[in-house]
């Protein structure tokens, strides 16, 4: 009973980060001001109406982002952060904000193949990278046994640190397919559990890896 609430689950989840791939815009539906909310039909209207009218305010960027494999051409004001894009302008909400201090690893997305802390990171910075986040692990079969081995081994409890740390963790297999224990809690170690978690992970970590390795994909 519990192993198929387990799978029901994990398919729910796997379902929600499908459709919030499928839904991030590429480029902004409306370029509203976000002053005065005046709608304008282009980014050097919006440039001119911020000089006409907001001259001691800065004006919103236009940054071109690579998420997930995708380019999204959007319009954010400079003093947000890449956690506040991927949750506000593209709707992914698998980040999540704890700290918001760069101190515990929530946030924690893969940036040019590096866990990198989306907190902390100005997303006008990000032009050029090459960014991933869990929703397209969660989508991908591949990773289907370290989502599946945090389950069973019970490496979340509020499930609030869990998508840093598989970050964190997809960041590590990617560039060693095969770690040590002492591996996994060393490219761990920026990431914290308030439940109590840790010593789960890296046993969680550990099956995950011996499974991969015989090719295996879906949970039967």
């Amino acid at each position: 009973m519990e192993t198929t609430r387990a799978g029901a689950s994990l398919k729910s989840a796997g379902e929600q980060a499908a459709a919030a791939l499928a839904a991030m815009p590429r480029r902004p539906e409306v370029i509203r001001c976000p002053i005065c909310k005046r709608q304008c039909l282009s980014f050097e209207e919006l440039s001119e109406h911020y000089a006409a009218e907001h001259p001691d305010s800065v004006a919103p960027t236009a940054v071109t982002l690579n998420v997930n494999g995708l380019n999204c051409s959007l319009i954010i004001e400079p003093h947000l952060t890449l956690k506040q894009v991927l949750q506000l302008h593209l709707g992914l909400t698998g980040a999540k904000e704890m700290c918001d201090r760069g101190a515990c690893g929530s946030c924690t997305v893969i940036m040019d193949g590096n866990p990198a802390l989306s907190c902390n990171i100005l997303a006008s910075e990000c032009e050029g990278r090459s960014i991933e986040t869990i929703e397209m692990v969660a989508v991908m079969p591949k990773w289907r046994p370290l989502i599946d081995e945090y389950c069973k081994w019970d490496a979340m409890q509020c499930g609030y640190c869990t998508p840093g740390y598989l970050m964190a963790a997809k960041a590590l297999l990617d560039r060693n397919p095969s770690p040590t224990e002492y591996e996994i809690r060393e490219a761990l170690s920026g990431n914290i559990c308030i439940c109590g978690t840790q010593p789960r992970h890296s046993q969680a970590i550990l099956e995950a890896v011996s499974r991969m390795a015989k090719g295996e994909t879906i949970n039967a």
